[in-house]
């Protein structure tokens, strides 16, 4: 006997279809093209989990080297100095000092630098 698997396939589709909503032209509308690029779609989002910290640690390093320039100092000497003196500051916190409060980042460099 012959089975069609309408509702299980329509389903299967649908699941499909609904995640290609707002790609471009054919992407969401044809389904064997809208299965290729949920496919890449979901191997860029693996990929970019990965990605995405990176570049955020990559921001941190920046904005504590630009304060610890104002600060009279570079950010390796300053993460040298922070190992040295046993301070268990993340690059996270360290930059959202950097950002937010400047004085309490001058008063962990003062601290931390011989100067």
């Amino acid at each position: 006997m012959r089975v069609k698997r309408g509702f299980k396939a329509r389903r299967r589709r649908n699941k499909v279809l609904n995640r290609a909503k707002g790609y471009y032209g054919a992407n969401s509308r044809c389904y064997t093209v809208a299965v290729e690029k949920n496919d890449r779609a979901l191997v860029y989002a693996y990929r970019d989990r990965k990605v995405k910290k990176r570049e955020f640690r990559k921001l941190w390093t920046q904005r504590i080297n630009a304060a610890a320039r104002l600060n009279g100092t570079t950010y390796s000497r300053l993460m040298g100095a922070l190992n040295k003196s046993k301070i268990q500051l993340d690059r996270k916190v360290l930059a959202d000092l950097a950002v937010h409060d400047s004085r309490a980042f001058a008063e962990i460099v003062k601290t931390v630098l011989p100067n």
